[in-house]
């Protein structure tokens, strides 16, 4: 078990001592030791490994969930269990073998504990318990009082440590697992009625920009909002060997109001949570998808504020509408209709689903009946070709890389989003050809990152320090592009204030002309606010914040965290508060509001009446 523990050790932390998994592991592991030898009178040895494979696939557990997310695994993803088949492929390009070696003891003793069996013939006979179980009892006994003692030690300290990682550091993995089962109290909300959008403006403190477009500009177009699979950032202008990545997206980004310092805000649910946050202008929950903890409730949400400007909604996905509970979400959002893959079909297949050409194709056919029914609409458009592990078809492949470059995960991503790049070209020519394009508000954003530092091998990092000319950091990572664009209305700018997908409500209301007065939200239109401040709540420790000079990142709390400098390449500082103040740094202050926001969002959406209660 000891084994077993550093290699997890090994694979999420960095620069540990050799003692520390013994230290943090080894209590726990000895308490359900003894409760073995004093509970169980026969099959002990069956259930010595019983507990060897539950302890295995909390190890295991944790590893694989960090490559994929960054944080620690805890009991609330067992909500995402029926997802896993179908996001396989991702699962399997992130295991090492040698991950597997976690299991390898349990077949052997399996093997033996049968042998044995069918060699004497003969089971454990209950009875009088002898002498020398007796004594193992007592043994047991201070084994496990001692136990108990270091296993306080290591977390009654800790509990207050903000950041997962942290805790997991210090408490061990398997206490942190426990620590999350047994103390696991949600904050106590904020009354409902004390929460109104003026005192969410007065947390925030924004401030006025000059404005770039009229408000309500686009006022009765159509609004079509483009939500791409795992589209990072540095893909917009990239090139490589002189050839551009994504050459129809940067020709967009130079003809729109292009957002280069623009930020993921999802959640465990990630490409739903990036839908979610998008439609309310909330943010994710604590734990779980927003998809399944809020699925019941009537959501604040943009399909009912456009439905409420006499707008038509629709949302599109080449996927099952029951992998993340879509189908409950959508109904919470409140859109008209939605087309999953009963209507896409399975024609042209790509990771799970018909391929971006078939999902933009399709849905032009929609877009184009629903304009001519009379009344602008709203369609929210999810794409998903270029979906991890990025394994494209051969024959879909067009971008040629170097050599250093092939059967890489920075390469095969490039490959899959010059194809995605592509197909969004093609659905712009549709848009045009069809009579939409002139009379609608084009919105692009990515869903989330596409490239975990966490799951990077070396000659993977190698790549992505060529591709930024230096090293590939936290702030990287999240960082997604916003492109909106109206024909004949926006101009052609780059805007370089701080953004996130939160905002992305607000910005198309003051674009069209819809009144937010009576919808609570928690982002700000990006083209008349400014002084943003972004909290996040996955890939990054809970608590990490950007404003628009630095991301930080907590450990303990804010005294120990680490400030990501977001105009300095990177730079991280341990500094103090006084030095935050001065350089424009995230402030005690500015962490302690953007965790108040975190909280108000949770408290409001918990305290909605259920959907079916709604009347």
């Amino acid at each position: 078990m000891m084994i077993k523990s550093s290699l997890a050790w090994i694979v999420i932390f960095d620069d540990i001592p050799v003692w520390k998994p013994l230290l943090t592991e080894l209590p726990l592991i000895w308490i359900c030791f003894c409760l073995i030898e004093w509970f169980a009178a026969k099959r002990r040895m069956w259930l010595y490994l019983g507990l060897d494979l539950i302890l295995s696939g909390i190890f295991f557990a944790a590893i694989m969930y960090y490559k994929y997310y960054g944080v620690i695994v805890n009991y609330h993803a067992l909500a995402q269990v029926n997802q896993v088949t179908s996001v396989k492929s991702s699962m399997f390009s992130l295991l090492d073998p040698y991950y597997l070696f976690i299991f390898a003891d349990i077949l052997v003793i399996a093997g033996i504990l049968i042998l044995r069996r069918v060699k004497l013939g003969v089971t454990e006979r209950s009875g009088r318990i002898p002498l020398e179980r007796r004594a193992r009892r007592r043994i047991a006994s201070v084994i496990l009082m001692l136990s108990m003692v270091l296993c306080m030690l290591n977390i009654y300290p800790n509990r207050a440590s903000m950041s997962e990682i942290t805790q997991a550091e210090q408490m061990g993995i398997l206490g942190y697992e426990a620590y999350t089962i047994l103390a696991d109290r949600p904050d106590k909300p904020v009354p409902i009625d004390k929460i109104d959008q003026d005192h969410i403006d007065e947390i925030k403190q924004t401030t006025a920009l000059p404005a770039v477009v009229e408000q309500g500009a686009a006022k009765g177009r159509n609004v079509i909002v483009l939500q791409l699979e795992s589209f990072q950032n540095f893909l917009i202008g990239l090139q490589v060997d002189g050839q551009e990545v994504t050459p129809h997206l940067n020709q967009l980004a130079a003809q729109s109001l292009y957002f280069p310092n623009f930020y993921q805000q999802v959640g465990q649910g990630n490409t739903s949570d990036a839908e979610f946050v998008v439609n309310t202008s909330f943010y994710t929950p604590p734990n779980g998808a927003a998809a399944t903890v809020y699925a019941n409730k009537e959501l604040p949400s943009l399909p009912r504020l456009m439905s409420a400007n006499g707008y038509q909604t629709a949302t599109f996905h080449t996927n099952d509408v029951h992998f993340w509970n879509r189908d409950q979400l959508y109904r919470a959002l409140g859109f008209d209709h939605y087309y999953d893959i009963n209507y896409f079909g399975t024609e042209d297949s790509i990771a799970f689903s018909a391929s971006d050409e078939v999902l933009y194709s399709k849905t032009l056919d929609k877009l184009e009946a629903m304009q001519d029914s009379g009344s602008p609409f709203y369609a929210q458009i999810i794409s998903m070709s270029a979906h991890h592990p990025y394994h494209l078809p051969e024959d879909k492949k067009s971008l040629t890389l170097p050599e250093r470059y092939v059967n890489t995960l920075p390469g095969d991503y490039l490959v899959s989003q010059h194809y995605a790049d592509q197909a969004v070209g093609q659905f712009i020519e549709g848009l045009k050809e069809r009579g939409l394009w002139e009379n609608s508000l084009l919105v692009v954003y990515g869903d989330h990152l596409g490239l975990p530092i966490y799951s990077l091998d070396r000659t993977d990092e190698k790549l992505m320090q060529e591709i930024y000319g230096r090293e590939y950091t936290s702030a990287d990572m999240i960082n997604i592009p916003l492109i909106v664009t109206a024909p004949g209305i926006t101009p052609a700018a780059k805007l370089e204030q701080i953004g996130g997908q939160v905002d992305i409500l607000p910005t198309i209301a003051g674009l069209t002309g819809a009144s937010l007065q009576n919808q609570l939200h928690f982002g700000q239109d990006l083209l008349r606010e400014g002084n943003n401040l972004l909290p996040e709540r996955y890939y990054l420790p809970s608590g990490s914040v950007l404003n628009d000079a630095s991301l930080f990142v907590p450990a303990t709390g804010y005294g120990d965290g680490t400030h990501y400098s977001l105009a300095n390449a990177g730079r991280q500082d341990v500094i103090s508060a006084e030095q935050s103040t001065s350089s424009g740094y995230i402030t005690k202050e500015q962490y302690g509001r953007a965790l108040d926001l975190l909280h108000l969002s949770n408290s409001y959406l918990t305290q909605l009446p259920n959907r079916n209660a709604v009347k």
